[in-house]
């Protein structure tokens, strides 16, 4: 059969460096670190004391104080990102089928300050069960397309992807297959994460994941530098409105990009570690241009993973190289994360965010805090490092890998018409 087109007509970010997309493009673009000491809880006796937490952020100013003590933050964010990329998209749900319209999101975690909250306050207690009604509707990671859904009426398909830090990507790809397969005509889709918490930061130090450059938080992820010592855990939500290209251009709608396919694939090697070759990399990058019928030639620019991990990052540049060929020193690379953060199961639609603003704006952002190359990568490679650089960007791909070697990869290309 032949597969429909889909094409973004809504985007909405609620990232570390701004709390809409146009606040979050401009803090990509001019190199703004995320990064800064942890506000939620004390940190005090914690190894690592900073992360990217989103700022100036208060949910009933968006949500109903009553709701809003229903929902853990990652519903929260995911609430305000989706309403944003609704309102974008110009979409009057009320002249459209809302049994085709849909919501698939991502989250690699969910509600993990709710389950560490109640948790605590039980072993805290007298041993008495007292715990609260929501619990389980606040925690469980399917939450969040499901309040989505009961806010706007849509009755499509709904479920949330958990692939670590490849959910988001995920979701895009389910909502794109369903889109293509003629089984929907619109999807809410993106991620969100809110692990900024006492859990979530004890789990990554103590697996010596993340950054300990407690000294200077700002300059603490550095992806493709010598000196990276690990990631910045982020927080937030990005969220895309994803519709059927004859659906979207009959309504007038802003069309961003298109996009045009997906790739997905497994490590198959280790819990948390990539393959030391990069071949599920490889293989990921390999699936989504086959499936967008792209060749290496045609990309432009590539939003790595790029978490500032010393083994993956080596990794990755290793995988560009083995894809593209010579022709991948002819590709901007960067990491955003150098900006954001790592924002778990929504680093995937942030960073397709970027990427489509990237078409958009003719404009790469850069990776930041490079200081010191490492000669285990090809410095020939260009990182767009420290600055953006203005180049005409027709095909952006973007990775995502996440713990248990889970892959995914998406790229969007100018619309087409």
């Amino acid at each position: 059969m032949e597969l429909k087109r889909v094409v973004v007509t809504g985007l909405g970010a609620l990232t570390p460096i701004g709390n809409t997309v146009d606040e979050y493009w401009e803090g990509l673009i001019n190199g703004v670190s995320g990064a800064a000491p942890i506000t939620h809880f004390d940190a005090t006796k914690f190894k690592t004391r900073f992360a990217c937490e989103v700022k100036d952020f208060e949910p009933t100013e968006f949500l109903g104080r009553k709701d809003a003590r229903k929902m853990d933050k990652f519903t929260q964010y995911a609430m305000v990102a989706s309403q944003e990329a609704i309102d974008d998209s110009g979409l009057d749900f009320e002249k459209e089928d809302r049994d085709r319209i849909g919501v698939i999101w991502g989250a690699g975690i969910g509600g993990l300050e709710t389950f560490q909250n109640e948790v605590l306050d039980y072993a805290s207690g007298d041993g008495t069960p007292r715990f609260n009604p929501f619990f389980i509707p606040k925690m469980i990671a399917d939450m969040a397309p499901g309040q989505i859904s009961i806010k706007h009426g849509l009755r499509g398909p709904n479920f949330t992807t958990v692939s670590a830090c490849a959910s988001s990507a995920n979701a895009l790809i389910d909502a794109m297959n369903y889109i293509r397969l003629g089984q929907a005509d619109i999807f809410v889709s993106g991620g969100s994460e809110a692990a900024v918490t006492i859990a979530g930061m004890g789990g990554f130090s103590a697996m010596h994941a993340i950054s300990k450059r407690n000294d200077d938080p700002k300059t603490a992820s550095r992806p493709f530098d010598k000196d990276r010592d690990g990631f910045v855990l982020g927080e937030g939500a990005g969220a895309l409105i994803l519709e059927e290209y004859e659906h979207a251009k009959a309504r007038g709608a802003n069309i961003y990009a298109e996009l045009a396919g997906g790739g997905l694939s497994a490590d198959a090697y280790h819990v948390t570690a990539p393959h030391p070759e990069g071949l599920g990399a490889i293989s990921v990058m390999k699936n989504c241009l086959r499936d967008a019928h792209l060749n290496p030639e045609d990309v432009d620019a590539i939003n790595m993973h790029g978490t500032a991990t010393p083994l993956g990052d080596i990794a990755e540049s290793k995988a560009v190289k083995a894809v593209f060929g010579e022709h991948a020193y002819n590709v901007n690379i960067n990491s955003t994360k150098s900006m954001t953060g790592h924002l778990l199961g929504a680093a995937g639609a942030i960073e397709a965010i970027a990427s489509i603003l990237a078409i958009k704006h003719g404009l790469v952002p850069p990776t930041i805090n490079h200081f010191t190359d490492d000669d285990q990568i090809d410095p020939k490679l260009n990182f767009t490092f420290n600055k953006a650089q203005q180049r005409e960007v027709k095909v952006a791909m973007s990775n995502t890998f996440g713990f248990g070697g889970h892959n995914a990869c998406i790229v969007f290309k100018k619309i087409d018409e």
